[in-house]
């Protein structure tokens, strides 16, 4: 069985790490599928992994009082999905519901964590591309919301 760093290398989340950064992420990462209707995780579980959605598409959702389960928005090939595992209490704010049968790389949190802690250079790389992450996630969030409230 290769390695997962080829692939890594080749994400544009990823552009720009050293060889030694990449090595230390593939160390992390594992291949997982998922079929229609399971979850990556679910709303109040632990984060202890994000993932980079390979093919299929995951559902972002959450629960409202008075409504159940409300779907914020999808994710698709090529994206980052999660980031509560990098930041205390470490714990999901959202569910990932997979829609169509999904293969994902799964990067272990609390590996990566670790990691970042030795290496401070791979943990402000981290830190600044999941900046840029949440930005762009809250206004594509802020955006769909507006949709949901101008036809409720």
């Amino acid at each position: 069985m290769g390695t997962l760093q080829p692939i890594l290398a080749k994400h544009p989340f990823f552009e720009g790490l050293g060889e030694h950064h990449l090595k230390l992420l593939a160390g992390c990462a594992t291949n997982e599928r998922f079929k229609a209707g399971e979850y990556l995780f679910h709303e109040g579980q632990e984060a202890r992994r994000f993932y980079i959605l390979r093919e299929g598409l995951v559902a972002i959702d959450i629960e409202v009082s008075g409504e159940g389960t409300v779907t914020l928005y999808t994710h698709d090939a090529g994206d980052i999905i999660g980031w509560s595992w990098l930041f205390a209490p470490y714990h999901w704010h959202f569910s990932a519901r997979v829609v169509q049968p999904a293969r994902v790389i799964a990067l272990d949190g609390v590996c990566l964590r670790g990691k970042c802690e030795t290496d401070h250079e791979l943990g402000y790389e981290f830190l600044k591309r999941f900046a840029a992450k949440m930005s762009y996630t809250l206004d594509m969030t802020r955006m769909q919301l507006l949709d949901m409230f101008k036809y409720a």
